[in-house]
């Protein structure tokens, strides 16, 4: 009996420990917030082009949704209503990017299977989540969205772990009640 409690007992702490670790990097994480200028970024698209953030400040409102996983039901409500929405937000002059952990050909299938005409960024080691504060959640990389203006600057964000069609209707009412 001893030997299966050892192992589960050392699984414990291990856990406990890696929790703790991670919650310490993740406190010192420096989280933004409105006000705050966007920070510049590269990484690669779902058709494997380079995109840098630094090409389209000034010329759209950017909204940058971040999502845990390609094909995970919560994530696939969220990538289908900015899809349903996404001529609204052009409309609005808005850019729609979403961006996960995901490798780009994840992102490519994703794109195809549900038909989403907006930019999917491949961010390998969550440089990009770390950037801009997103905290984990559940074992997951977060949920948060990100609105930013014609100047670089976070004018609105918002996060729900779970309420994914949420993210796209809360940016685009507030894009175009402030873009009057």
């Amino acid at each position: 009996m001893k030997k299966k409690l050892i192992p589960g007992f050392i699984l414990a702490i291990i856990f406990t420990v890696a929790s703790l670790n991670n919650a310490k990097a993740q406190a010192q994480q420096k989280e933004l917030i409105v006000g705050d200028a966007m920070p510049a970024f590269s990484l690669t698209d779902q058709n494997g082009k380079a995109f840098n953030s630094a090409d389209y400040v000034g010329k759209n409102f950017l909204v940058i949704y971040f999502y845990p996983k390609d094909e995970s039901m919560v994530c696939t409500k969220e990538a289908c209503q900015f899809r349903d929405s996404f001529n609204d937000f052009t409309k609005a002059g808005a850019k729609v990017i979403g961006i996960n952990g995901g490798t780009v050909a994840s992102h490519k299938s994703f794109a195809d299977h549900y038909k989403l005409p907006f930019t999917l960024l491949s961010d390998p080691d969550n440089k990009v989540y770390h950037k801009f504060g997103v905290k984990d959640k559940m074992f997951m990389t977060g949920r948060e969205t990100f609105v930013i203006d014609l100047h670089g600057k976070v004018v609105f964000a918002y996060t729900a772990m779970m309420q994914g069609k949420k993210h796209a209707d809360d940016a685009l009412a507030f894009i175009k009640a402030h873009n009057k």
